[in-house]
């Protein structure tokens, strides 16, 4: 396979027609090796539009969906992102080249290992990922310029929005199969959220969320 110019044609065919059209964001794309943060068994998955299985039935979701997401998160060189699910760590390293410094939650244990081991191979140094329970966040280190949800949830807690600064973001996939929509939510004032549906999409909850109970009467 031509790395090079499978990297190119994922940009140009799948990233860019789904309104990916910030430069920065499409040079960082061309930049950071989405191959080396892919399993070795589905190496040749790496710039195909779909997602990529993980251990503990997780995934790294489409490419044009990581740099939908990206776009709509307008990270800036200041500012402190808290990512929750770090899958293979393709999305920190992405998130680390735009922001001061990324913290990545991850229920899974293998999924630490494997996501800290690529950013470190990958020489990203302003990442680090924790095994912690995402729903929750990081109260300890926050307010967050920037939280970026990987996978969906059923509803966004309130914990984690509390944890944005005034001005701060939320990035992420909210709902349930069949109807699941990515949102941006804005913190616009200590008790105001403000929210914009940006896409309709169906990806994998993350783990830790749990889904509100269904009645049936």
């Amino acid at each position: 396979m031509n790395v090079e110019q499978a990297r190119f044609n994922m940009i140009e065919q799948q990233i860019r027609p789904w309104d990916v059209l910030d430069s920065g964001i499409l040079s960082l794309l061309a930049m950071v090796r989405r191959e080396d943060f892919v399993p070795p068994a589905y190496k040749a998955l790496a710039f195909v539009d779909t997602e990529v299985p993980l251990p503990a039935g997780q995934c790294m979701l489409a490419p044009r969906v990581e740099a939908r997401l990206l776009q709509e998160a307008h990270v800036q060189r200041h500012e402190r992102v808290l990512e929750i699910g770090a899958g293979s760590g393709f999305m920190a390293a992405l998130l680390a080249h735009r922001a001061q410094s990324v913290v990545s939650l991850e229920l899974e244990p293998a999924l630490v290992k494997m996501a800290s081991d690529n950013l470190r191979r990958a020489g990203v140094a302003n990442a680090s990922v924790r095994q912690a329970d995402g729903s929750k966040g990081l109260p300890g280190e926050a307010p967050f310029d920037v939280i970026m949800l990987s996978g969906s949830v059923a509803v966004v807690p309130q914990a984690l929005l509390d944890q944005l600064k005034v001005g701060g973001r939320l990035v992420g996939i909210v709902g349930g199969e069949p109807v699941m929509r990515a949102v941006k939510i804005t913190r616009t004032a200590e008790r105001q959220f403000d929210t914009v549906a940006l896409f309709d999409t169906v990806v994998p909850a993350l783990q830790g969320f749990e889904a509100p109970t269904r009645f049936t009467f």
